[in-house]
């Protein structure tokens, strides 16, 4: 017999920590961390209910961390049922056993099983909020990385640097990425072999001829 924790890592669940320590004093010798990009697979979760032998102990944050409503539940308490694996949910206050936490009474675990699908909701609400949050600040860093570098591109040119040397520092693969941001801004090129307007590869490559009037 075996006891393991399990832990969904919501960003909005701020237990973590004492969650893992009360699993560790418990006497858990394995507890299973899922990160909450794979909250819709939840592959750890489904890979230690099938790894769980008869007579496991199995420790829970709380029924709204580690299941998405009530059908997993009923699948979760039937699996249990099965292998005969104590479950003991440390929020909840729940022991199958009745040892570490007592008995729940009737109305309180219908009020757990009811508010079940409402905790999970606000639970995944807070997560995904986050997540969106630290993914707007990812893309505007972004961006302002990508218009540093176009402005340094810029300012080495007019400042006089060959293409080769703005070549070497911008960090593009091809030369052609200088004079695309070079247009972007207007510049047009003002020495060695390449000056005047900057064209476009289609100007270059078919230049329209115009025909003398007579």
């Amino acid at each position: 017999m075996a006891k393991v924790g399990y832990i969904f890592l919501a960003e909005a669940y701020e237990s973590v920590e004492s969650d893992k320590a009360w699993m560790e004093k418990f006497g858990c010798v394995k507890i299973v961390e899922e990160n909450a990009e794979d909250e819709k697979l939840r592959p750890e979760w489904k890979a230690l209910l099938m790894s769980l032998e008869r007579g496991d102990e199995l420790v829970l944050s709380k029924f709204s961390n580690a299941l998405r409503g009530t059908r997993e539940l009923s699948y979760f308490l039937e699996l249990c049922r099965i292998k005969v694996i104590r479950i003991i949910s440390i929020h909840d206050k729940v022991d199958s056993k009745d040892e570490v936490f007592p008995a729940l009474k009737t109305s309180d675990f219908l009020d757990m099983i009811g508010s079940l699908p409402a905790e999970v909701a606000t639970l995944r609400k807070a997560s995904t909020h986050i997540m969106r949050l630290r993914n707007a600040k990812t893309k505007t860093k972004s961006t302002e990385s990508r218009q540093e570098r176009e402005a340094t591109i810029v300012n080495m040119y007019n400042g006089g640097h060959a293409i080769d040397d703005i070549w070497a520092v911008s960090g593009f693969k091809s030369r052609s990425s200088i004079f695309r941001i070079l247009r972007k801004y207007g510049i047009t090129l003002n020495r060695g072999p390449h000056s005047g307007p900057i064209k476009k590869w289609n100007e270059r490559k078919n230049p329209i001829i115009k025909e003398d009037k007579q």
